[in-house]
């Protein structure tokens, strides 16, 4: 099947009446804060995605401490870890996180707590769960897997409150023309996202090379008109893509970030982030979740284009006239 109509069939789904991430009363919910089932990033305004689980709960639990870039790794670590980190030792927090054992000690203390058995028994109260499955007995490339398949109950317990997407939804419909920023890793993410965004959204830039140029397109899309940017952003972080970021909102767009991460060094240069984590069992990491949450921004953003659909029925046509795809 080809892509138009399967993205077709998302619309006509949608325009018939799905109450999920379409138009109605989440489309409709305005600005986002801890009403919408939504925390800020510590230490800025940044709307995150949260929703009523262990790792919402111990993201809440870092909300309004200003932590450094290595506390921000143990609390992404821990988030990651949610059903896991009640269980561990301050050294198999450290392991994990890839920092000293002090270092988990200081962030106890940072997060307000005499030391790290403190905060364990308190994350065995606000964050109780069942240690993992075993997967002692998988090899490497399943265990990849698995931690693939724990990523994505992530994001689907994080959508369980649609409202910050079908907010990013309306902005990026609304963005003319709608320019989509992602550097080194990241720039598979958002050529797939503007590759389908292009099929239903009248004016899509795509920004993957970075370089001197790389703020003068910024420019030349708010000159265009543009009010949103899109940024998949994904470790390791380029300082150009902070940059940017930073460059994009003084211009005074609106940047809407997929990261890994809700305490991801663009955290502070986004006004909207959906975090979605990577995997990192292999070499290199993995991204099936930033991926699927991209697609979940496609559905929301065909929601808030009247368009879509004949855009979409007029591809299949043209495509189906040239004898594009081989069925």
């Amino acid at each position: 099947m080809s892509a138009g109509k399967s993205a077709g069939k998302s619309v006509d789904r949608n325009t018939g009446g799905n109450a999920g991430m379409g138009t109605g009363t989440a489309a409709d919910g305005g600005g986002l804060g801890r009403n919408a089932g939504t925390v800020p990033d510590a230490g800025d305004d940044t709307d995150t995605v949260v929703s009523d689980s262990p790792a919402a709960r111990l993201q809440a639990l870092f909300e309004g401490h200003r932590l450094t870039p290595t506390q921000r790794r143990i609390a992404h670590s821990m988030v990651r870890r949610a059903a896991d980190v009640p269980f561990l030792s301050s050294v198999e927090l450290a392991e994990l996180a890839g920092v000293s054992q002090p270092s988990v000690t200081r962030f106890a203390v940072a997060l307000g707590f005499d030391g790290y058995p403190a905060l364990r028994r308190h994350l065995r109260e606000v964050a109780p769960a069942e240690p993992a499955a075993d997967t002692a007995s998988y090899n490497e490339y399943q265990q990849a897997v698995e931690a693939e398949i724990e990523n994505l109950r992530h994001l689907a317990e994080a959508l369980a409150d649609p409202r910050p997407v079908a907010r990013a939804g309306r902005l990026l419909a609304a963005s003319r023309p709608l320019p989509v920023l992602g550097l080194r890793a990241a720039a598979s993410q958002a050529y797939g996202f503007a590759y389908f965004a292009a099929k239903v959204h009248p004016d899509v830039r795509l920004l993957h090379e970075g370089g001197t140029m790389l703020h003068d397109r910024i420019d030349a899309a708010v000159r265009a008109g543009a009010t949103a940017l899109l940024c998949f952003a994904l470790p390791r972080h380029p300082r150009e893509v902070v940059d940017s970021l930073a460059y994009a909102k003084q211009a005074g767009l609106t940047v809407v970030t997929v990261a890994d991460s809700a305490f991801a060094p663009v955290a502070k240069v986004s006004d909207l982030l959906l975090p979605a984590a990577v995997g990192t069992g292999l070499a290199f990491d993995t991204a099936c979740s930033p991926m699927l949450l991209g697609r979940v921004l496609l559905e929301a953003m065909c929601d808030d284009l009247p368009d879509a659909q004949a855009r979409l029925e007029e591809f299949d046509a043209r495509a189906a006239a040239r004898g594009l795809f081989t069925e």
